[in-house]
């Protein structure tokens, strides 16, 4: 290992989901670990996440009696894959053995003092399908108090939510003036957050609870976490990835990797150039990854002769953009908001198209797809008072005033009638009459006849318990009538560098590159072109990045 500057064990440029299980899992070994992050913030797009993994036959569900098995798990995937084509990160080897080792994976955190628990009620997303579990998959980490970092805390990267709730929990609270279950949680995060400022801590909660105890756990391993650290290049010789060329005051700066450099440096979402190329016809804007995902470590790969695939599938998360919406926001899904009753989706010629319900993956794709016939990017969400007076809008409260800023710039449309609110959105008024009739049979006889909306528990779940008999189902009836416009977001990209069961990176033929693995939105996604459940893809993150410290570490 001559010419460099320095020498590690094992080397993780990213500091996401897979690269902090990829550092934990060394550094416990007895190994030397760097980890490199580019951006002056810890935990990638993981932390403005909801933190979420969606891991198959785990120790919760056993714990809990739920009726779970590998084989049940199994067969779920087999069916949501079966349609799969052109995808060579899920192959059969890869999808086993996540389905083996993402449960290890799990037991090695948890055995590390990640607090880890699983969320009671969040259906897989396909649930109605063979081996589908309506209680779901799913886990997440507990509240963090983020003083415990010390001077750390100011590098941890902000999530999404600003109270000290679980996700379960923050989805719940909105209906605190017509639910009691709701009202006493309320209470419950109130009294957690007075109890917080008298004790001096500060609790963050889904992804950045969760990257951040895994930081936590990394620093206490004796992890060397380097922020502003951007790798350029990856060190070859002899064919072997031996280390990378990263920055330091301002300069080059060689560091080795005796055991393996991992990848686990996010996809290509804040790259405009690679979305036209491989994701015509969405933008950068609407992504909620975190500005660093800019896509040059895949093509740092690609150069050393890594193949990629996937390249056109992204982690689809509709939102809508209210006025002020500025590049690099989180956006604001509108994934439950367009599933709440007395609500659907409409193209720009005023027809329905698609179940509102389900995956928010094959929701995005439906819209880019029929934007290919009919334009429906973006579409319009259509709802009535009864909507504005029961549910929150783009962030809003149920029955707020809403900004005079959004009707006055068009973002919010508000009419006495449909055949007005067509006018105010350029369709046809006749489709949009009869679509909205149509519709409104359809929830008195409890039967989506067209996109079978609300016959899975998910589609349910995104509703509204609270409503009968179908918590998705309402008829949009009340004036006066509204509309926002939606358009195919995404959390992140899902096609990258092909990898094998090991996380070890291929070449076009097969080939292994010696030393380098990845892991994460990185690399093609072991679920292909669908989504299982939610988590399914820090899931898989965590757990290659887990498989990659294994492999380079001891081989197997």
């Amino acid at each position: 290992m001559n010419n460099f500057d320095e020498v590690f064990d094992f080397v993780v440029v990213g500091s996401g989901a897979g690269g902090m299980s990829a550092a934990l899992f060394a550094a416990t070994r007895n190994s030397q670990v760097v980890m490199l992050e580019k951006s002056d913030l810890i935990g990638g797009s993981t932390a403005r996440s909801g933190g979420v993994m969606w891991i198959p036959n785990n120790r919760f569900l056993k714990r809990d009696g739920i009726e779970e098995s590998y084989d049940k798990a199994k067969t779920y995937l087999d069916n949501l894959t079966a349609a799969n084509y052109d995808t060579p990160g899920s192959t059969e080897i890869r999808k086993q053995t996540y389905l083996q080792e993402a449960p290890q994976m799990l037991d090695f955190l948890v055995e590390q003092g990640i607090k880890i628990d699983r969320y009671k009620y969040w259906p897989d997303y396909y649930d109605e399908r063979p081996g589908g579990l309506e209680c779901g998959r799913s886990v997440g980490a507990e509240l963090f108090n983020i003083n415990e970092l010390g001077e750390w805390k100011a590098k941890m990267r902000p999530g999404f939510l600003d109270l000290p709730a679980r996700v379960d929990e923050a989805l719940l609270l909105p209906n605190f003036k017509r639910c009691w279950l709701s009202f006493s949680l309320l209470l419950k995060v109130m009294a957690r957050a007075i109890g917080a400022k008298l004790t001096g801590k500060e609790y963050v909660g889904a992804g950045a609870a969760l990257q951040a105890r895994m930081l936590q756990a990394n620093l206490k391993a004796g992890v060397d976490v380097r922020t502003e650290s951007p790798v350029t290049e990856l060190i070859i010789e002899e064919q072997k990835v031996v280390g990378v060329v990263t920055t330091k005051d301002g300069q080059p700066w060689r560091i080795a990797g005796k055991k393996g450099v991992l990848i686990n440096a996010g996809g290509f979402a804040h790259n405009q150039a690679m979305r036209d190329q491989y994701l015509p016809g969405t933008q950068e804007l609407w992504t909620s990854a975190a500005p660093t995902d800019t896509g040059e470590m895949l093509q740092e790969m690609v150069q050393k002769g890594a193949a990629i695939a996937q390249m056109d599938e992204m982690v689809g998360n509709q939102c809508t953009l209210p006025p002020g919406s500025r590049n690099g926001d989180i956006r604001v899904s509108i994934q439950s908001s367009v599933a709440k009753p007395h609500a659907i989706l409409v193209d720009q010629s005023g027809l329905r198209y698609m179940n509102e319900g389900g995956s928010y993956m094959a929701f995005c794709k439906g819209m880019l797809e029929r934007n290919k016939s009919v334009p429906a990017v973006p579409s319009w969400m259509i709802f009535d008072s009864q909507y504005m007076k029961k549910y929150m809008l783009a962030g809003t409260m149920p029955g707020s005033k809403k900004p005079q800023q959004w009707y006055d710039s068009g973002y919010l449309q508000k009419a006495e009638s449909l055949e007005q609110l067509a006018q105010l959105l350029e369709v046809d008024a006749t489709n949009l009459q009869l679509t909205v009739e149509r519709f409104n049979g359809f929830v008195h006889n409890n039967d989506d006849k067209d996109f079978q909306r609300g016959q899975r528990a998910y589609d349910r779940w995104l509703g509204d318990f609270l409503h009968k008999p179908n918590g998705t189902l309402g008829t949009i009836e009340k004036g006066p009538f509204y509309a926002i416009p939606v358009v195919p977001g995404d959390v992140s990209t899902y096609g990258g560098v092909v990898t094998d069961e090991h996380a070890r990176v291929l070449r076009g033929d097969g080939s292994v590159i010696e030393g380098l693995y990845a892991s994460g939105v990185s690399t093609a996604s072991v679920m292909g072109r669908v989504y299982p459940g939610a988590g399914a893809s820090i899931g898989p993150a965590y757990t290659f990045g887990y498989l990659a410290a294994k492999h380079a570490l001891t081989g197997a």
